[in-house]
Formats: structure tokens, sequence, C-alpha cells
């Protein structure tokens, strides 16, 4: 075996410190916890946030008067389901999230709330009995809880499935089936 004397040049030394501080850098950032920050622009979903994101401690007022904030509900597996009576996606998937999701877990630390976006107690009262859930509801006057999550712009018919330490776990958009699968799946195994 032949060994070579080589001297490093000035170039191969700097680009040697540099390759072992950019090693160290991300060594150290690997070992570092996740932290995640809600998007300035909403994404292609019209979400303004990710899965992993802390949720803010919003107050919601129930169709029947009480009231509960997101750190009340804290330890407990939460799912915001936001619609609207004018919604026909949102009416074609409440039966399912009552029949596959709620009935089958309500007695377990799972709370569904329907979100009702921006209408007035009567209809979401009228929504709840046309579309046959027994899930709370909850009225979201000017939309200001929506907006905590999407852009006002986007549309409903959107589920925010948020895991017992109060972080987003889940989120759908539209009612598709193999996404609310997916969601079913995800709510059972953090359940």
């Amino acid at each position: 075996m032949t060994t070579m004397n080589h001297e490093l040049s000035n170039y191969e030394l700097i680009s040697m410190r540099s390759l072992l501080l950019i090693l160290s850098i991300l060594g150290a950032t690997a070992c570092m916890p996740k932290v995640t920050a809600s998007l300035t622009e909403p994404d292609e979903r019209g979400y303004i946030v990710q899965l992993g994101d802390k949720v803010p401690n919003i107050e919601m007022t129930f169709t029947n008067g009480e009231t509960t904030t997101l750190k009340d509900l804290r330890g407990k597996v939460v799912v915001l389901q936001f619609t609207a009576s004018w919604c026909g996606v949102c009416r074609k998937e409440m039966p399912h999230i009552e029949k596959e999701i709620w009935q089958p877990n309500k007695d377990k630390d799972l709370i569904i709330i329907g979100v009702d976006r921006d209408e007035p107690l009567e209809k979401a009262l009228l929504l709840a009995e046309q579309t046959g859930i027994t899930y709370p509801m909850a009225l979201d006057p000017g939309a200001e809880i929506f907006a905590k999550f999407a852009s006002k712009k986007s549309g409903v018919t959107r589920n925010v499935v948020i895991d017992r330490k109060g972080r987003i776990a889940f989120l759908t958009r539209l009612f598709d089936p193999v996404e609310f699968k997916a969601m079913k799946d995800k709510i059972e195994e953090i359940l």
C-alpha cells in the first residue's frame, strides 16, 4: 500500500471546516424539538394552520347557551367540524360524522363540536335537526373561530382534529371518503 503525503491547500482547509460546521449545525438541529408555526398565507386548501400546531384557547358558545374553551377540553380528543346550513357538502358529511365517529366514541374521551359559521341560533338548530346530529353545535359569529384555522375566504366543510395535548392531529377539507376514513383512523389511534 502506498501512502501519499499530501498537504491540504488553503481552499481545501476552508472547505473542510465549512463542511464540519454545516454537519455540526445539522446534527444539533436534528436533536432539537420540532417547532411548528401557523402559515402566514393559506395553503392550497385554505388552512392557515399545520399538523402539530398548538391550537389557540378559543371560547365557544353552544346552541344551548353553555360555553367552553379548548383549554377546558384539554385531555380529550376534540373534533371541530366547521359547517353552515347553506353548505350541501356539510349536510352530506354530518350524518357520517354522527354515525361513524360520534355514536361509537361519544362515551370515550372524544368531543365533536359542529361549529356553525356566522349564522343565527335558529339556523344552527335547524341544521342539527335536519341532519340528525346529536353532537353539540357551537355558534361562530363573524366566523372568528373559523379564522383561527383557515382563511375566511375559504369554504367550510372542514374538520380539525385536536389531540389530548391541544395540538392539531388531522385536517380535512370537503367530504372525501378516503380522507374521511383516514380521519376516523387517526381519531381511533389517538383515543
